[in-house]
Parts: C-alpha cells; sequence; structure tokens
C-alpha cells in the first residue's frame, strides 16, 4: 500500500499520461546520465552556473534527445502534453537536484518562452524569432521590470516613438532572467504620447541591434548569476518587430499568465522535495546519544509536518492543473497554488536546515542553498501580496 508520504516523491500512483510517464523515466536518466558528466565536466555547482557555451551545449543535447522542445504547440514539434502533465514532468525535473534543471526544457530563455507567443506572432516573427529558439539556436528573455514598473508592470517608463517604418526605444530593464546570455529580448515599453494614459507595447529586440546593452555582473541572493539588466539607448526597431498592435503588448506577451503562474509551481516543489530528501537522509544517518537523530519526536515532527505541507501543495498544484485542462478560467486557483506553493516550499527548506543543524548553514551544503533559493520565490513572478490580491479580487467580485 503505497502512502501519501511515498507518493512525494513521484511514486505510484502517476496521475499523468502513460506518455508524461514515460518522458520522465527518459528525461531521468538523461539528467543522470549525460547531463551530470557534462555537470562534472565544467565544474558546474547551483551557485556557478554555466556560461554560454556550456548552455548551448546542454540546450543541443536535450534538443537532440527530444525534451528541449516538448512544450512548444504541435505545430513547432511539441508533443502536445496537458497542462498536467507539464506540471509532472517540470516537477520530476527539478526534483533530481541537478544544477542545470532550468535548461533541460530551456525554462529561462528556450521553448517555454516562446510557445504561446507562436499563435499571435506574424509568420515573419516566426521564421525570425520564435523558430531559431525552439530549435535552441537563440536564447529569448523578457523585459518587463523596471525601477518603477514590477507588480504594475502596466507602468514601465520604457519609450517607444514611432519614426517611419522603427520605433526609437529609451529605457531601462531590470532584474531581467536570462539576459546575461540572450540573443533577443521581447521588450515591454510605452508607445503613449500622453503620460496619463497608459499604452503599453511590445518588441523583438536582437541582442546586436546598436544601443542595447546588457548589464550583468550582479548576483541573486541565491548566488547565481544569471539576471542582467537591459539599457536601450536611441534603439530602432523595425515596425515588423512589434507583437501585434500598440497596446497590445501586455496582453499578448503575457496571454497565458494563469497558466504561466501555475507552471512556477513544479519547480518550487521539486526544488523542496530535494530538500525533504535530504533532510530524511541526514536524519536517518546523523548520530546522537547514541542513536539516529530521526528517532527523536522533535525531529520526527519536522519531517511529518514537511511531508504533510509537501502532501497538500502538491494535491492544490495537480487540481488547478486538471481544471485548466478542462477549460476552467482557475485565475484563483493558480494565484492560490503559487501563493501555497511558495510559502510551504520554503517552510520546508527552513525546516530542513534545522534537521541538518550546522551542516545546514554551511554554504556549499545544498540545503542551505535551497534555503536562498526558495525564499526568492516568494518575490518572483508575482509576490505572495499580489497572489493574494488576486485571490481576493475573485472573492470580492463573485
Amino acid at each position: 500500500m503505497t502512502s501519501m508520504l511515498d507518493r512525494i516523491p513521484g511514486a505510484e500512483p502517476f496521475p499523468g499520461s502513460a506518455a508524461a510517464r514515460t518522458f520522465i523515466t527518459e528525461v531521468e536518466a538523461f539528467i543522470a546520465g549525460d547531463l551530470a558528466a557534462l555537470v562534472s565536466r565544467h565544474g558546474i555547482t547551483h551557485e556557478s552556473g554555466a556560461p554560454r557555451a556550456v548552455l548551448d551545449e546542454i540546450w543541443q543535447l536535450s534538443r537532440a534527445r527530444g525534451f528541449y522542445g516538448v512544450t512548444l504547440p504541435k505545430s513547432l514539434g511539441g508533443a502536445g502534453f496537458s497542462v498536467l502533465d507539464h506540471v509532472l514532468i517540470k516537477e520530476a525535473i527539478y526534483a533530481t537536484g541537478s544544477p542545470v534543471a532550468p535548461h533541460v526544457l530551456g525554462e529561462l530563455s528556450g521553448p517555454p518562452r516562446v510557445g504561446a507567443l507562436a499563435k499571435v506572432v506574424s509568420a515573419n516573427q516566426l521564421e525570425r524569432f520564435v523558430v531559431p529558439v525552439a530549435e535552441a539556436r537563440q536564447a529569448i528573455c523578457f523585459a518587463i521590470t523596471e525601477a518603477e514598473a514590477g507588480s504594475d508592470a502596466g507602468a514601465v517608463q520604457t519609450r517607444a516613438v514611432r519614426d517611419g517604418d522603427h520605433y526609437v526605444l529609451n529605457g531601462a530593464k531590470r532584474f531581467i532572467s536570462g539576459a546575461p546570455f540572450c540573443d533577443l529580448a521581447l521588450i515591454i515599453a510605452s508607445t503613449s504620447d500622453d503620460p496619463a494614459r497608459r499604452e503599453v507595447s511590445a518588441f523583438f529586440v536582437e541582442r546586436s541591434t546598436a544601443g542595447f546593452a546588457v548589464e550583468a555582473g550582479y548576483k541573486t541572493m541565491a548566488g547565481q548569476a544569471g539576471t542582467g539588466n537591459i539599457v536601450l539607448t536611441d534603439c530602432r526597431v523595425p515596425v515588423a518587430n512589434r507583437l501585434g498592435g500598440e497596446g497590445d503588448g501586455l496582453r499578448m506577451a503575457l496571454g497565458r499568465i494563469t497558466v504561466n503562474r501555475l507552471l512556477h509551481c513544479p519547480a518550487m516543489l521539486g526544488h523542496a522535495r530535494v530538500a525533504f530528501r535530504d533532510a530524511l537522509a541526514h536524519a536517518n544517518r546523523r548520530q546522537q546519544f547514541g542513536r539516529p537523530i530521526a528517532q527523536f519526536q522533535a525531529v520526527q515532527h519536522m519531517l511529518a509536518d514537511m511531508a504533510t505541507e509537501l502532501a497538500a501543495s502538491r494535491a492544490l498544484m495537480l487540481s488547478v492543473a486538471r481544471g485548466l485542462d478542462a477549460g476552467d478560467d482557475a485565475t484563483d486557483g493558480a494565484s492560490m497554488a503559487k501563493l501555497f506553493c511558495s510559502e510551504t516550499a520554503f517552510r520546508v527548506a527552513d525546516k530542513a536546515v534545522q534537521v541538518l543543524g550546522g551542516e545546514g548553514i554551511v554554504q556549499g551544503s545544498r540545503v542551505e542553498f535551497l534555503f536562498r533559493m526558495l525564499r526568492m520565490y516568494r518575490v518572483l513572478t508575482g509576490t505572495s501580496e499580489i497572489q493574494r490580491n488576486t485571490i481576493a479580487r475573485t472573492l470580492i467580485t463573485a
């Protein structure tokens, strides 16, 4: 008989399709084999990251094995997995604990960034921007956040002024994931000629464009350097690079925001499962007062809380995924999942540090890294407070 605790690491019963289960088995073998060898060969750690040349190698290896573009629409070679299958696959990848887990499917800069755009871009944009990203030939980043525009994405100050067949872009984006190794960016800018009127548009801008500069070199609290600023100075961009019409930027660029919000949850829970496993293994191994610390009730209670919260958050995530597959709106559900999973995953990591004690607070310990990484998820991709706002709005207007 399978217990709830057994189900957390992904044991039976598997809730997804047979195809997803096969995919997970194959991608786990790839991560444990070819990818682990690459990570070892290049000395990649959770904090050191990988240079662009190595990322290219990872992307091409993943694509050759049929993993990299799996989330794309079928028209671009994707597998056509349901949302439920997608969250299970992503959770399994992150739960391997690989320091390059985000790059297996191209989460930061590849196919998941452009899959939803395939339905709204022009034929020219599909060929020039989407297909090269889908085929692991180029990397893309989404540049929205600014000094005065974060949670309020519509408040962007970056300006795009029409000049004949071009727009001239000026402004600065910051904290942009994937910016240090991007080949192009989807820039969100204001095309309004009236400061009191919001009109936000989106543009594909190639890094090679004059006036496009990436400022990197800083690290997040998790120690990673995959984030940077983008500064645009009189950057001339063809009108043909605009996504949709003027004022369509946020709607088109964030058209799948509900699904994307949910799809951050499996990464959090995958990381949290790694922290839980490390804590459980340590508790069974570590001896104090002549016996493993797992035999002490205080430690048992922490492990029990971790397992319970993981099971509860995973159940919510899977429930919302099923709702989306059934055609539900799920705006509130996705925000509930993002809120609960991010807060829960951090609590799990916090308890893992406590179980490991001295080993858990030393830099280089995996749970110490996961503690910092999972703290970030309460801010990234929509803060917990923004999720609460969204949930409350659906309740009040119901």
